[in-house]
């Protein structure tokens, strides 16, 4: 590719407006805000962690054609920090609040991308779709394998567009490939292998500590269970404190590849799942779940999905920090958020096609062309112009794995699944397939 998807986006967005704008004398910022109105978008950002960065350009790019109301989280310089960020972008300012429940009251909202932790994901697009808005929902999208199940059932009733972050499946190069992998061009698919490699460090052992300054502890635990804040609880390492927030690193980042692998072997429910997983690293830190992983998923039709997570180990196994590699009868094909790899069966490499573009590996935060495509699809998808790329119910399947391999590690045994519905033929295994809720925040249709 001679350009970039990013740069394609912005000379399609500036060029079709290019001669209107030269001759009003306005800045492309201004003129964003008046073409189209008829098709405007009023969005909200809830969550403005690590994420933030990856919103910054499919907002203001004219081509996006959206008014970003509300900037909400329920830490004060958070959204002091979001303000901030975003007046580099936008020529006006959103609205900051603290609570998740005020922005959706505001029938203005036609929208709101939901990047908060883990276990706000589901019940705040629950909420969101009750108030009319459409949602777009960062990985994993659900805390538990029964969230995960209600998504289809709030959809429905609702009537709304759900889109989940998993922004590979807008990559031109995994759509491209995925395609001819189901017309044939390895043979018959039988197996992938998804991975990811970390070198992450230390985390501080979690003790009870006062809530930190500007930090809504109440509105953060939203609806888990009322605890004791413990430092540093807020700021990310919730992903590896117990189960209370976080889906450990299978739904922080195994969702990704995971989704791609069944995306390319076209599965949707396993029939056995068994795991390996253990903490291998910094043994007397705060982590307090694995950090090393090796899932096997069986389908029917004997195809297999492997996952080799490494979260404190940055040795690149397959030469490559993250990505899927998918096995079939009459080649191999590697594929990652750079492009992919073709190979016949002897192991020639028959064909390269990377992209240019500039979505990040294991770098936290960030974002880029791939995810500004992803969002793009979204906004294009309300107005009835695109076909969803990630509707929810077919990503909750994705998303379904990484819950299966963390009750499989919790309960220290293989789980049989009924592959007709995903559900576990276990009696423990149903025991936690939910999660307890604080009173008041149970999901309700």
């Amino acid at each position: 590719m001679e350009n970039s998807r990013r740069s394609f986006i912005k000379k399609t967005a500036l060029g079709a407006a290019g001669f209107t704008i030269a001759g009003m004398g306005m800045s492309a910022k201004s003129y964003a805000r008046i073409i189209g109105s008829n098709e405007r978008l009023n969005l909200a950002i809830i969550g403005l962690g690590r994420r933030l960065g990856a919103y910054y350009e499919p907002i203001s790019l004219p081509a996006g054609n959206v008014q970003l109301l509300y900037l909400c989280d329920v830490m004060k310089h958070q959204r002091e920090r979001a303000a901030a960020s975003f007046a580099k972008h936008i020529s006006y300012q959103p609205k900051l609040e603290n609570d998740i429940r005020k922005v959706l009251d505001d029938k203005k909202v036609d929208a709101i991308i939901n990047a908060t932790p883990d276990h706000w994901h589901a019940p705040g697009a629950f909420l969101a779709v009750k108030a009319g808005k459409h949602v777009y929902v960062e990985k994993p999208g659900s805390h538990n394998a029964r969230e995960g199940e209600l998504y289809a059932d709030f959809r429905k009733k609702y009537n709304k567009i759900i889109q989940l972050g998993n922004q590979q499946r807008s990559s031109v190069e995994s759509i491209e490939i995925v395609k001819e992998i189901h017309n044939g061009i390895i043979g018959t698919p039988y197996k992938a292998v998804a991975f990811y490699s970390n070198s992450r460090g230390e985390v501080p052992v979690a003790v009870k500590a006062p809530v930190p300054e500007g930090l809504d502890w109440n509105l953060f635990q939203g609806p888990a269970p009322r605890m004791d804040y413990m430092f540093n609880t807020w700021d990310y390492n919730w992903h590896w404190y117990d189960w209370t927030y976080g889906t450990a690193e299978m739904g922080n980042n195994a969702i990704h590849e995971l989704d791609i692998a069944r995306w390319a072997l076209q599965g949707d429910y396993p029939e056995m799942v068994s795991v390996e997983a253990d903490k291998r690293h910094f043994l007397n830190d705060g982590w307090t779940m694995y950090d090393t992983m090796l899932a096997t998923f069986n389908f029917p039709g004997n195809k297999v999905i492997q996952w080799d997570g490494k979260s404190r180990n940055g040795y690149n196994t397959y030469g490559s920090d993250r990505g899927t590699l998918i096995y079939g009868s009459e080649g191999t094909v590697f594929v990652n958020r750079d492009g992919y790899k073709l190979y016949d069966r002897g192991g020639k490499l028959v064909r390269t096609r990377m992209g240019s573009g500039s979505e990040g590996g294991t770098v936290l935060g960030g974002g880029g062309d791939m995810t500004t495509t992803h969002i793009f699809n979204f906004f294009d998808t309300i107005r009835g112009k695109a076909v969803q790329a990630s509707p929810i119910e077919e990503m909750a399947k994705s998303t379904h794995l990484c819950h299966l391999a963390n009750i499989a590690y919790r309960l220290k045994k293989d789980l049989k699944i009924d592959s007709a519905t995903g559900r576990a033929m276990d009696a423990d295994a149903m025991k936690i397939w939910g999660r307890n809720y604080e009173k008041g925040w149970e999901p309700k249709l």
